[in-house]
C-alpha cells in the first residue's frame, strides 16, 4: 500500500539507490509514522504519545505534552497562528525526530540524588582556570573565568601571588611570562556568573602564594564582593562534607589553611589541616619535576615560615571549607582515611597514575570521604590535557582540565558533565562508595560480565551547508561524510567503529548500526565523530559529542553536533537511534 504523505510517497519497497532526495526520512521513521497512525496521512496527538511513551520510552509524557510539540511543530514549519492544525503529517513528524530541542538524546534535567556529600560526585573542573591560552605566555584574564562558568564547570583555579610592592593581590602563573590580572577583577567576575548555568556550588580553589597580610586581605575582598554567597563552615571544622543541594548558590573556599600564631611542632601530623600539603616528594614516587611543576606541589606542602596574627589567621582561615591534606610522610599515608574530618588532596597526573599502581584500593577508598583532586604536568605547556578516565575510574571527584584548549580529551570531559542535566555535578556509581566482604572495592582493571548491550544506529546527517563554512572542506566536489562511533569507559569496553563514506553530498544517509557490550555501562561515554574522507590528505574533522551511555534516551533522537573546542555547530545534526537490550 502506498499513500502520499506530504514530499514523500509511503511505502517501505524503495531501496537506498533510489533516494535521489537525500532529505527524505529514513525507512524506520516511515515504517513508525505508519504503525502509529495505522496508515493514515496525520498523526494526532494521542498517536504521538503513544509513540513517545511505546517507542522512545518517555513513560511520563502526557497527551497534553504531544499537543505542545504538534503546537510548536506546526507553527514553525506552516507558520500557522490562527488556525491551528492540530497533526502532524510525515513531514512534521520527521522534523520533530530532528529537532534537538524537543528530542535530545539525553534528560536535560538535574534528576540524580543532589543531597550526598560532595564526594560522592564527579566535579566538573578546571586548571589555571584564568589563562586565555598556553601555560607560558598567555594573558591572565577573568574571561576564562566566565567562559568556564558560562559552560557549567563548578570548580575554579586562581594562583594567587602579591604585586611587585607587595600590597595587594595578583592572579597569575607562576614561574612563567603571564601578564597578570587583579584577584578584584576576577572576583567579580565569579559573583556576576557563577550561577548563570547552575545553581550548585562554585568551589574556588586558590594556589595561596601570599604573606599572612595579604591573605587577610584576599578574605576581605572575597566577603565584600561575594557577601551571602560565601559559605563559611562550622568552626572546628567538617566530619563530612555538606551536599551540592545544601550548598546551591555558594561559593566555596578550597585552599591550604595559614599557620597561626601558635607554636607548633615541624615533625607533628597530629592536625593535618594545619600544614597542609596535596602532593608527595620526588623521592618517594622517583620522577623528576621542572621548576614550574614544583610551584602548584610545593605550595601544597609548605606554608610561609612567618607567624601570622590571631587576626589574620582566623580572618582567612574561618572561609576555608575544603582544606588540603598532608602527605609530607608519602602518599600512603596521605591516603589514610582520617574519621575525625576531611581533606583534599592534589596529585598531577603522573603522580596520580602511580599512585594507582601502587595504591589502587586506597584510592578508592579515600575519595569515598575526601576529594582527590588530578592536574595537568607541566609539560603540557599548549594547554593540552590528559585522558580524564584515568581519574574517574579510581573516583577522583576534581578531574582538574585546561578548558582552553581542545581536542578528544577535552570533548570527554565536555561529554561527561553533559549529564545530570549538565548542572557540573554527576553522581558517582553506588559501587563506587561501598566496599564489598573484605574491605574490596571496585578495580576498573578487573575482568567483569557483560551488563548490558548498547545497539546504535547511524541514520543521517545534515546542516553541514549551513553550519559549517564550505572551505572547510575540498573546495572541488561535496564532501564524503563518515561517522565513528564508539565507548571509552573501562578498558573493556573501550572500541571504535565506523560506517561507510557517504560520497559527493551536504546530507549523508548511512542507516547503519553498531552493537557494543558493555561491562561498566556506568562509567561508559558513547564517542561520536564526523569526518569528511580526504585522501590521499587528512580526513577533514566535521563535528563531534560525546555522551554519557548511562543517560541515553531510548529511540529515535537528534544529537547535536560540536566543534573542535565543544561549541555548538548550530544547525549540524545527526539522526540516531539508541537502544539497550
Amino acid at each position: 500500500m502506498k499513500r502520499e504523505m506530504g514530499r514523500y510517497k509511503m511505502g517501505l519497497c524503495f531501496s537506498d539507490k533510489l533516494r535521489m532526495n537525500r532529505g527524505a526520512p529514513p525507512p524506520d521513521v516511515v515504517t513508525a509514522f505508519v504503525e502509529y497512525t495505522e496508515g493514515r496521512n496525520h498523526m494526532t496527538a494521542a498517536q504521538l504519545c503513544r509513540f513517545l511513551v511505546e517507542a522512545q520510552d518517555e513513560t511520563e509524557v502526557l497527551v497534553s505534552d504531544a499537543e505542545k510539540i504538534i503546537e510548536r511543530i506546526t507553527c514553525e514549519r506552516h507558520h500557522i497562528t490562527k488556525f491551528l492544525r492540530h497533526t502532524l503529517n510525515l513531514d512534521d513528524f520527521f522534523s520533530f525526530l530532528f529537532s534537538d530541542d524537543l528530542n535530545h538524546p539525553i534528560d536535560s534535567k538535574v534528576h540524580q540524588d543532589m543531597a550526598s556529600p560532595l564526594s560522592h560526585y564527579f566535579i566538573y573542573t578546571s586548571h589555571n582556570s584564568y589563562l586565555t591560552g598556553n601555560q607560558i605566555n598567555s594573558e591572565c584574564s577573568d574571561v576564562p573565568l566566565i567562559k568556564a562558568l558560562k559552560r557549567g564547570v563548578r570548580a575554579l583555579e586562581l594562583d594567587l601571588w602579591p604585586n611587585s610592592t607587595k600590597d595587594d593581590i595578583l592572579v597569575l602563573h607562576g614561574w612563567a611570562w603571564t601578564p597578570p590580572v587583579d584577584l578584584i577583577k576576577c572576583l567579580r567576575s565569579i559573583k556576576d556568573h557563577a550561577f548563570s548555568a547552575s545553581a550548585y556550588p562554585v568551589i574556588l580553589t586558590l594556589e595561596d602564594h601570599l604573606t599572612p597580610d595579604l591573605q587577610a586581605k584576599a578574605a576581605e575582598m572575597m566577603k565584600e564582593i561575594f557577601m551571602d554567597m560565601v559559605y563559611f563552615p562550622e568552626a572546628g571544622g567538617l566530619k563530612e562534607f555538606p551536599s551540592p543541594e545544601d550548598l546551591k548558590y555558594k561559593i566555596v573556599i578550597s585552599t591550604k589553611p595559614p599557620k597561626g600564631n601558635l607554636k607548633r611542632d615541624k615533625d607533628s601530623e597530629s592536625d593535618v589541616s594545619g600544614k597542609a600539603s596535596s602532593d608527595f616528594s620526588d623521592d618517594q614516587v622517583g620522577d623528576g619535576k621542572t621548576e614550574e611543576e614544583t610551584s602548584e606541589a610545593k605550595n601544597e606542602e609548605e606554608g610561609f615560615d612567618q607567624e601570622s596574627s590571631n587576626l589574620d589567621f582566623l580572618t582567612y582561615s574561618r572561609l576555608i571549607t575544603i582544606p588540603s591534606g598532608n602527605a609530607k610522610n608519602g602518599l600512603k599515608e596521605a591516603l589514610t582515611i582520617d574519621n575525625g574530618g576531611i581533606r583534599r588532596l592534589s596529585l598531577r597526573e603522573q603522580k596520580f597514575k602511580k599512585a594507582t599502581e601502587m595504591y589502587g584500593t586506597e584510592v578508592m577508598k579515600f575519595t569515598q570521604k575526601n576529594l582527590l583532586r588530578i592536574y595537568p604536568k607541566a609539560t603540557r605547556v599548549n594547554s593540552s590535557n590528559y585522558r580524564p578516565y584515568n581519574g574517574w575510574m579510581y573516583g577522583a571527584q576534581m578531574v582538574a582540565f585546561n578548558m582552553q584548549g581542545y581536542g578528544r580529551a577535552l570533548w570527554m570531559m565536555h561529554g561527561m558533565f553533559r549529564g545530570n542535566g549538565g548542572c557540573g555535578y554527576v553522581k558517582k556509581p553506588d559501587f563506587m562508595m561501598k566496599n564489598g566482604l573484605g574491605g574490596k572495592v571496585f578495580d576498573p582493571k578487573a575482568k567483569l560480565p557483560i551488563k548490558t548491550t548498547l545497539k546504535v544506529k547511524v541514520y543521517m546527517g545534515k546542516g553541514w551547508d549551513s553550519g559549517f563554512q564550505r572551505t572547510c572542506f575540498n573546495t572541488w566536489s561535496s564532501p564524503n561524510f563518515y561517522t565513528r562511533v564508539g565507548i571509552t569507559g573501562v578498558r573493556a569496553d573501550k572500541v571504535m567503529k565506523k560506517t561507510k563514506k557517504e560520497e559527493k553530498t551536504w546530507e549523508p544517509f548511512w542507516d547503519e548500526e553498531f552493537e557494543f557490550q558493555l561491562t561498566v555501562p556506568e562509567l561508559a561515554l558513547l564517542r561520536i565523530e564526523v569526518h569528511d574522507y580526504n585522501m590521499p590528505e587528512k580526513d577533514d574533522f566535521s563535528g563531534q559529542t560525546c555522551l554519557p551511555v548511562s543517560e541515553l534516551r531510548q529511540g529515535i533522537r537528534s544529537v547535536p553536533l560540536y566543534d573542535r573546542k565543544g561549541e555548538r555547530l548550530v544547525s549540524v545534526t545527526l539522526l540516531m537511534r539508541f537502544h539497550f537490550v
